[in-house]
């Protein structure tokens, strides 16, 4: 039997940026078929666990032992702690361990409590090490995004010395320099908070998916997810505005989140053991990731990191016992990800624009 998976159904750089009717329709129609290929099962609010068979830990830059809890972050960021206490992400907390899906995952899994293993911990809890053991203390919360606290929380948090407002600027690029230096991913950082949100909306860990019956991932994308009900731009604006991303911000949004889809997705393929379900299903959207990153450079034309990334993609082969290959497509992918995210403010990339998603299909909106 064949190893193939089967996928049939399947700025500151000046640069020139065009597009012509027909892409931006094939793009929207790429886009449509995507989402029924991964089927109404993955918009469950069920999201991932991780990569190995046996402990599985989430590729999420954070760890147990370094998290000191969101009530830390709480004392400064109040607005934004009254975002996020209407949101999803916080009601997981209590809402997960009673999910009845969850419960029969959980079973399949050989697990006794939900918030027992370190299997289901990663993406659905924030969690923090007491007594040597994992303690859930919160839902999805700062720290998962942001990165564990204990090693920026003072530096960030001091204002070098000084009261708010009275830093130099050397002072304040040092002071974020060294956040940075001690895990802080902060909202410039786009594609590592990229990275921590699709390693939770993408399951890369098969044992979950085909004997535990867990959704493979969600209809994930970035714009929309980020711009609902977690979106809290509320610090530079006294927590009397939360405005969105402006417009160039979201085109260099859209373009990263399908960049990092596909290299989630080329990196599940490579895991991938046996031609079941998991398999399959990362097969297929690898397939369509790269088959709309394809379209997205007709639209916005002229970038080489967007030619590089949909080059990579297309170059690997999407099957089984391919793991050399799909990695090292997979880290292509990731390499000029990060270079768009250094060299390109999105001003330049409007030929995206038919593509984005509209404001009305954004995930929610956020309620204090």
């Amino acid at each position: 039997m064949s190893n193939r998976i089967g996928t049939r159904h399947a700025t500151r750089h000046a640069t020139r940026h065009g597009g012509r009717r027909g892409p931006r329709r094939a793009f929207g129609a790429l886009l449509a078929v995507g989402l029924l290929l991964l089927g109404p099962a993955l918009l469950s609010d069920l999201q991932r666990a991780p990569w190995g068979v046996g402990k599985a830990e989430a590729q999420v830059e954070r760890d147990p032992a370094a998290i000191v809890g969101p009530q830390e972050c709480a004392e400064c960021h109040k607005e934004t702690t009254a975002i996020w206490r209407n949101t999803h992400h916080f009601a997981t907390f209590r809402e997960m361990p009673q999910n009845e899906k969850g419960i029969e995952i959980a079973r399949k899994m050989g697990l006794r409590r939900i918030k027992e293993d370190s299997l289901c911990l990663d993406c659905h809890f924030t969690t923090r090490i007491k007594d040597g053991a994992p303690d859930v203390i919160a839902g999805v919360s700062c720290e998962s995004c942001h990165g564990a606290a204990e090693g920026y929380l003072e530096v960030h948090s001091k204002y070098s010395g000084k009261k708010k407002g009275e830093e130099t600027e050397d002072e304040i690029a040092e002071r974020w320099r060294r956040s940075e230096a001690a895990g802080m991913i902060r909202p410039d950082m786009m594609y590592r908070w990229a990275k921590n949100c699709y390693s939770c909306h993408v399951v890369p860990q098969e044992k979950l998916v085909n004997v535990g019956g867990h959704p493979a991932g969600s209809a994930f994308e970035l714009v929309a997810w980020s711009q609902g009900e977690v979106r809290h731009n509320v610090w530079y604006n006294d927590g009397k505005a939360n405005p969105p991303a402006d417009l160039a911000q979201r085109r260099k949004m859209f373009i990263v989140g399908m960049a990092v889809e596909l290299e989630t997705a080329l990196r599940a393929v490579a895991e991938a053991t046996e031609k079941a379900s998991y398999a399959v299903t990362m097969a297929k959207r690898a397939d369509v990731a790269r088959k709309r990153f394809r379209q997205a450079t007709q639209l916005v034309p002229g970038v080489p990191e967007m030619e590089a990334i949909a080059a990579a993609g297309e170059g690997a082969a999407l099957k089984l016992n391919n793991k050399a290959q799909l990695t090292a497509a997979a880290d292509a992918v990731a390499a000029q990800t990060q270079a768009i995210v250094e060299r390109y403010d999105g001003s330049g990339f409007a030929g995206i624009d038919p593509a984005l998603p509209a404001e009305s299909s954004w995930k929610g909106t956020p309620r204090k």
